[in-house]
């Protein structure tokens, strides 16, 4: 079977299953597991965010919705030579994966016609129904099952540490610095089996914009900035962005140090297997005291920590 996974949640999806060998194509933002980048990219953006501040990327996002361009290209003839039999894409977000009608109109020029599969998980449930979808599609239903009873037993296992808690802090999780978007689809959910009360959002619904007066009046006791897409050094560098804003210096979380830049990009932006580390990440700073967790390496940084060594290095 050849496969072009053009997401990068089911390109992690699919070496799980052990099908790295079975890719033919991805995109440009698939670079987990270690070699997959390897494989031929068969969609680009037409945008360097590397070199754009948040703002910007929300300029080009918003202009190209209303002039109803899209922020991918889809290289056709890549996609000729990888001769896939099945491609993998998406219905959820248009800002995070190339559209599927991008992807049916370049299966057009093919000459025949590949299965398409569109995945749109929305929650935690959807994310690990996608995992036994794909084990099914490629003949790796017990292997899919495996690992969903796998990752559940995490799961319940964070849930039961903190079932007795009634200590439940407020968070708030910042998706987007500039403009402020307050996290949704399955973060709320993430939030609430790690033991906390998420603000502003619900579970299965977009991302949506918020004002900082807005996420003042909730008065987060723990932040965690998720910018989508961005590793901990990627928010670093527009730390600014935020620490010039008075507000978010009056919020309880900032006053109280309780503030934490995570790697969005690994644990909190894609619906894959990850999605449970990163459940265990928040558990760890929600409930310290309670879920005793050594999260992955530059997964997780408190920012007055931070700030304060940089003070000390000078």
């Amino acid at each position: 079977m050849r496969i072009c996974s053009l997401l990068p949640s089911t390109t992690e999806i699919l070496c799980e299953l052990g099908l790295m060998e079975s890719i033919v194509g991805i995109t440009h933002e698939c670079d987990y597991p270690p070699g997959i980048s390897e494989k031929p990219r068969i969609v680009m953006s037409n945008m360097d965010h590397r070199s754009l501040k948040s703002s910007q990327i929300d300029d080009i996002v918003s202009r190209n919705r209303k002039e109803g361009k899209s922020t991918y290209i889809v290289d056709r003839e890549k996609l000729k030579e990888a001769k896939p039999d099945v491609i993998i894409t998406q219905g959820l977000c248009d800002v995070c994966a190339v559209s599927g009608d991008m992807i049916e109109d370049a299966v057009s020029t093919l000459g025949y016609k590949p299965e398409i599969i569109s995945l749109e998980p929305s929650d935690i449930g959807q994310i690990l129904d996608t995992i036994k979808t794909l084990g099914e599609v490629t003949g790796q239903e017990q292997n899919s099952i495996a690992i969903v009873d796998e990752l559940e037993r995490r799961i319940d296992r964070v849930r039961e540490s903190l079932s007795n808690e009634r200590d439940r802090p407020r968070v708030f999780c910042l998706e987007w610095l500039e403009p402020p978007y307050v996290a949704g689809h399955w973060v709320p959910q993430m939030v609430e089996y790690a033991g906390g009360i998420n603000g502003l959002s619900d579970t299965g619904e977009p991302s949506k914009k918020v004002s900082w007066d807005e996420i003042a009046d909730f008065a987060p006791n723990k932040m965690i900035v998720m910018p989508c897409g961005f590793n901990i050094n990627d928010t670093l560098d527009e730390l600014d962005t935020v620490l010039s804003n008075n507000t978010w210096h009056m919020m309880p979380a900032s006053r109280k140090g309780e503030v934490y830049i995570v790697d969005a990009n690994s644990y909190f932006s894609r619906p894959g297997p990850r999605i449970v580390d990163g459940i265990e990440i928040l558990a760890g700073i929600i409930h310290p005291e309670i879920f005793k967790y050594t999260p992955p390496a530059d997964s997780v940084m408190n920012l007055r920590n931070y700030m304060h060594l940089q003070s000390f290095l000078g």
